[in-house]
């Protein structure tokens, strides 16, 4: 299919990645007073997420800014290299193939969806499969996005969104989701303002090429928190990057209790444990956890990110299987079939798998950890609040705190205190996730290039 927006798309999107990188920049320079200025939780959550790690070098680009988990420079398509240790792309970790699990479901989701939807949701919604719209997105809460919007649909349409996304993710990864956009429904609540980004359907669909069982195309689903890269070609997925968050994590909300990310965070601790004091000292870091230590989140697309922590190679047969279980609960967010081929993946680069780990080990710690190898990537980080401030006597709560008093609380805070603020003290209250394939293949772009050597 070629889009008819292809002319002025470029544009378009250089335009937006202007409006992102400015954005950052001036609350970068202006601290409190540019939050002060702007108001609101946005600017709070991309002067915080923006920070970086001193644990690890990411840059996007040689003047980018800090590395970080909200803002960084997009980049485009065609100057995609993917996360890698030094700079330098290992080749033949990927391969066009088939895995023996169908991808009809999806691609029959996709078509119904896009032809429920208007030529103009259409105009809007479509780009072809090297679209620079793949990297151009976001996990701060911000309505400059392209595609439809959940909340623009009609009861008919939104049905389809969801189906398509019920094919996409497995059981876990929807409830995820769900319990993702929910409890940003909450903080709009709490914040005293839904009717911008936060809430549950202030989430955006764009489809990337024409939904085929041969040719490649994708989608992406993109909103606060929650980013879902799908690329498709034939019966191969590629779903990274995959950006999950919440801020509060736990919570009793109409009713239902919520706990987001309880299993990471005890698969993590679990892996942890079972190490010995040698394995320790190479898994722990020696630097401090920060209000935020994410350094592979959004515009980080060409990070480089040296290996750390303690080597698979050095785990006995029980360490492994807890190193790949804490793999798994990340993969499993995608549809069964292509978990279990992504998992097999991992599993034949276990021995290049390095585990590493910033902060403390209790049950309640704010902690930091990664999972990196050849063929995977995963952060998992406690960040300071920004928006949501429990009381320490409760870790339930209703969404009855003022903007006013949410503000306040904040400012009393200060950015560098205990409470909120990007280098406030990090809690399992406010927890980022990431999931990449590095070397090239984040948006299926390695396929891509490969399908299009082979076959064209």
């Amino acid at each position: 299919m070629v889009n008819e927006n292809r002319a002025h798309k470029p544009r378009t999107q250089a335009a937006h990645r202007s409006r992102r990188w400015f954005l950052n920049k001036a609350l970068l320079a202006g601290g409190v007073s540019a939050v002060a200025v702007m108001g609101g939780y946005v600017a709070t959550t991309a002067d915080a997420e923006e920070a970086g790690s001193a644990d690890a070098t990411a840059s996007a680009t040689p003047s980018g800014p800090p590395p970080g988990g909200g803002f960084g420079q997009t980049i485009a398509y065609d100057d995609f290299v993917g996360v890698t240790t030094d700079g330098t792309v290992l080749d033949d970790l990927y391969a066009v193939h088939s895995t023996g699990v169908s991808t009809v479901p999806v691609v029959r989701a996709a078509r119904a969806f896009l032809g429920a939807l208007t030529d103009a949701q259409k105009a809007a919604t479509l780009f072809d499969v090297d679209s620079d719209q793949w990297l151009d997105w976001t996990n701060v809460d911000s309505n400059d996005r392209d595609g439809v919007a959940l909340r623009d649909l009609t009861g008919k349409q939104y049905a389809l969104g969801m189906k398509l996304l019920r094919a996409s993710l497995s059981a876990r990864g929807l409830r995820q989701a769900d319990s993702i956009r929910k409890l940003n429904q909450f903080l709009g609540e709490y914040e005293g303002d839904t009717s911008k980004a936060l809430n549950e359907d202030a989430y955006w669909f764009t489809v990337m090429g024409t939904p085929s069982a041969t040719e490649a195309w994708g989608f992406q689903f993109e909103g606060h928190h929650l980013v879902i890269n799908y690329f498709v070609l034939g019966d191969q997925v590629v779903m990274t990057p995959t950006f999950m968050g919440s801020e509060p994590t736990k919570i009793t909300y109409e009713g239902k209790d919520y706990h987001l990310f309880r299993e990471e965070t005890l698969a993590g601790l679990a892996l942890l444990r079972s190490l010995d004091e040698t394995q320790l000292a190479q898994a722990l870091s020696t630097a401090q956890k920060s209000g935020t230590d994410l350094v592979a989140g959004a515009g980080q697309d060409n990070a480089v990110i040296p290996y750390a922590g303690v080597r698979g190679s050095a785990l006995n047969r029980g360490q492994r299987r807890l190193l790949l279980d804490l793999a798994e609960v990340y993969v499993g967010y995608q549809d069964e079939g292509h978990a279990r081929v992504r998992l097999r993946e991992i599993e034949r680069h276990l021995d290049d798998t390095y585990f590493h780990w910033i902060g403390e080990h209790e049950d309640d710690s704010a902690f930091y950890y990664r999972v990196h190898s050849p063929v995977v990537l995963i952060e998992y980080d406690a960040e300071s609040p920004l928006g949501y401030h429990e009381s320490d006597a409760s870790s339930s709560a209703s969404p009855s705190a003022s903007a006013a008093e949410s503000a306040s609380a904040s400012a009393s805070a200060g950015p560098g205190g205990p409470g909120g603020g990007p280098q406030g003290t990090p809690t399992q209250q406010h927890i980022h996730t990431i999931v990449r394939t590095p070397n090239g293949n984040d948006y299926g772009v390695d396929l891509l290039k490969l399908h299009r050597e082979t076959d064209h």
